[in-house]
């Protein structure tokens, strides 16, 4: 016993050293292994949440073809980004993380880098949360429903279990790293069982009118979504459709956020980051190669799985649709439930991730009321301000669903955006920063020599997704609500009405928060705000430590 514990009470004052030495205290309790740290950002990932919930938008794109090819296409980029980011984390393994990044590797205007940094990485995490509990929030209702047939998908209900599940997020974060840690690597069984039913069972069903194994790389049905044509629109459409993957596999920087939580972060959390992306991206492939194999072949079928009708024209529930029509109904429940849970794990993990990056953010008083934000509860050293204050902007986001008309698509595909694009530019700027810093020192984990190929590639990927999610969905991308937006079949026949906002906001809302925080940047920001700050002498962070070691024991 006395021999394992040595090591580990070293390994955890070197990370404490380290840490000392990019200038802050150990405040938050270090408690998390390399697989906890590799369990919240695959969980952020959550195949079962993204995979399941973005599934209409690969069957309107590009159809079977886009969701086979979109995951080894996507899986490939990301894990460039995953890795570029990983050697930087390396070498700064701290809760704030990318704007920390952007901050030591700018050559000049530093804090500047760091602010734009930091905020887009909150927009983005904010809009995970968001789009990821209120999909979950729809996932519920369709539950419901699917054992009482009366039980109305409104506006209202929907945002009512929003806020319920949000809340008890906040709850659950409230209540310490201990229990984050466990269901984290809950989560991680949980989601690969998960992946290993849904896909035995799938494989296993054989109903007529399934498209069976020959046809997993068909293409959607045309006019799905409005855009007609030849080889431009195909092309067009297949790019879409890779956002299905795009939007699951993102989130990843949690790893880096707990950082300053786990043990041997320098080389654990980097490996995490990779390790997250990697193993979704073959879970992800996997799945949806099983729900290929039982999407119905006929096109009004096919239709109706994606757009849904009746009670339930919400396009997140194309997936449950899909597992309905797919197997018996107990079973299709028990699946169902599989993904919810999955999904409620996804969204702990995401304001986990959060918090922590509005705690380190407030600690170099970046954000209005800092003071109250980087406050550490000293029983359980988390930092339970920061938790409360996420999940209130996601409760204000998530608002923005109450105005609605028909389905939803409109205001989840401008979430989903938010989330994606706030992150990846997130991503993109330290990234470049290290590209252009000869002066980088890389830490033990590192790409030894390839980060140029690596870390320019990444960029020019993270430019083209911004155009996809920039990019119009529906034809004609200017149309506001109404009732005669006709879904159409092959045939030119109508096969139902669906009522949808056809305009994107993704592009309005991300270069409307761009002109926000350069307006508050340069009337205000540049001011006060310097960047990372150096929290004291070595004596006086171990004072610090010193002091909540002692209330984190009761003062024993």
């Amino acid at each position: 016993m006395t021999d394992t514990a040595v090591p580990e009470a070293d390994g955890i004052d070197a990370d404490r050293a380290e840490l000392n030495a990019l200038g802050y205290a150990q405040e938050l309790k270090r408690g998390l292994g390399g697989f906890s740290n590799f369990a919240i950002s695959f969980s952020i990932i959550s195949i079962l949440a993204g995979g399941m919930t973005s599934y209409w938008l690969g069957m309107v794109t590009g159809g079977p073809r886009v969701i086979m090819i979109g995951w080894i296409v996507v899986g490939f980029f990301a894990l460039l980004v995953g890795m570029a980011m990983g050697e930087i984390c390396s070498a700064y393994p701290t809760a704030g993380g990318l704007y920390y990044w952007s901050a030591k590797l700018a050559r000049k205007n530093g804090p500047r880098w760091a602010w734009f940094t930091g905020w887009f990485n909150l927009l983005g995490q904010i809009g995970v949360i968001a789009s990821v509990d209120y999909a979950l929030a729809i996932f519920i209702g369709y539950f419901v429903r699917m054992f009482d047939d009366s039980f109305q998908l409104t506006a209202w209900t929907i945002f009512g279990i929003y806020m319920l599940v949000l809340v008890s997020h906040g709850l659950l974060n409230t209540f310490g790293v201990k229990l984050v840690r466990l269901l984290g690597d809950v989560s991680v069984w949980w989601h690969v069982g998960g992946v290993a039913i849904i896909f035995g069972i799938l494989m296993f069903s054989s109903k007529p009118g399934q498209r069976g194994m020959s046809h997993l790389f068909d293409s959607a049905p045309p006019g799905l979504t409005g855009w007609t044509g030849g080889t431009f629109v195909t092309i067009y459409l297949f790019a879409l459709g890779l956002l299905l993957a795009q939007y699951t596999i993102t989130g990843f920087d949690a790893s880096a956020h707990v950082s300053e939580e786990t043990k041997g972060a320098r080389t654990e959390a980097p490996k995490a980051i990779v390790r997250a992306i990697y193993v979704s991206a073959i879970a992800g492939f996997l799945l949806n190669l099983a729900m290929n194999k039982v999407l119905p072949k006929d096109s009004d079928a096919y239709a109706a799985v994606a757009f849904g009708g009746g009670k339930d024209t919400f396009l997140v529930n194309a997936a449950p649709r899909l597992l309905s029509t797919a197997v018996g109904s107990a079973t299709a429940k028990f699946l169902v439930l599989i993904c919810i849970v999955a999904q409620y794990f996804c969204g702990m993990a995401s304001v986990t991730a959060n918090s922590r990056m509005i705690y380190a953010f407030s600690r170099d008083d970046a954000l209005p009321g800092s003071k109250l934000w980087h406050r550490i509860n000293p029983r359980t050293r988390t930092p339970t301000n920061s938790i409360w204050l996420g999940v209130a902007l996601s409760a204000i986001v998530g608002a923005l669903s109450l105005y609605q008309k028909g389905g939803y698509s409109t205001a989840f595909f401008a979430m989903t955006g938010i989330c994606v694009i706030g992150l990846y530019i997130s991503y993109a700027i330290p990234i470049y920063l290290r590209l252009t810093n000869p002066d980088f020192a890389v830490g033990p984990w590192n790409l030894k020599g390839k980060h140029k190929i690596v870390g320019w590639t990444s960029l020019v990927w993270i430019g083209f997704i911004t155009i996809l999610f920039f990019a119009p969905l529906f034809w004609p991308f200017w149309k506001f609500w109404g009732d005669d937006n006709i879904i159409r079949n092959a045939d030119g026949s109508a096969s139902g009405f669906f009522k949808q906002n056809n305009v994107n906001f993704t592009a309005p809302l991300i270069i409307g928060a761009f002109i926000v925080f350069a307006l508050y940047w340069t009337f205000s920001g540049r001011k006060w705000f310097t960047g990372p700050k150096v929290q004291g002498t070595p004596e006086e962070m171990r004072a610090i430590e010193r002091e909540l070691d002692a209330l984190e024991h009761g003062g024993r």
